[in-house]
């Protein structure tokens, strides 16, 4: 089964820094393990929330607000798509995710739906 794991909440130290090296080298080591254990489907990490644009429509009516779905102190900052046996599984994992140790891992399982084929 698929599950998210949904990273808030955690700082990006300063580029140059010796706190954004052992940061990237975690992060880096922890990929290749989940790639190594053969759960990694995609993994990625979101521009700040002053990028965001939330798309909302009402009435037939699209409404275009700058910013974040919510306002709150812990944002969205990447995920992890992983494959794993059960809830147990990934929650072992993300245990072991670094960016645990400073803000939140929220495991989601991904509903398992036939998608119709994309052509672009």
């Amino acid at each position: 089964m698929r599950y998210m794991l949904l990273i808030y909440g955690c700082e990006h130290p300063d580029p140059g820094t010796p706190e954004h090296a052992a940061k990237i080298a975690a992060v880096q080591s922890f990929t290749a393990q989940c790639a190594a254990d053969g759960v990694l489907l995609a993994a990625d990490r979101l521009h700040d929330t002053d990028t965001a644009t939330t798309m909302r429509v009402r009435d037939g009516e699209a409404l275009v607000t700058d910013g974040p779905f919510a306002e709150t102190a812990e944002h969205l900052g990447g995920y992890y798509l992983l494959e794993c046996r059960d809830l147990d599984e990934a929650l072992g994992y993300a245990a072991r995710c670094p960016m645990a140790a400073e803000g939140c891992i929220e495991v989601r399982p991904v509903v398992e739906a036939p998608m119709p084929p994309v052509s672009r």
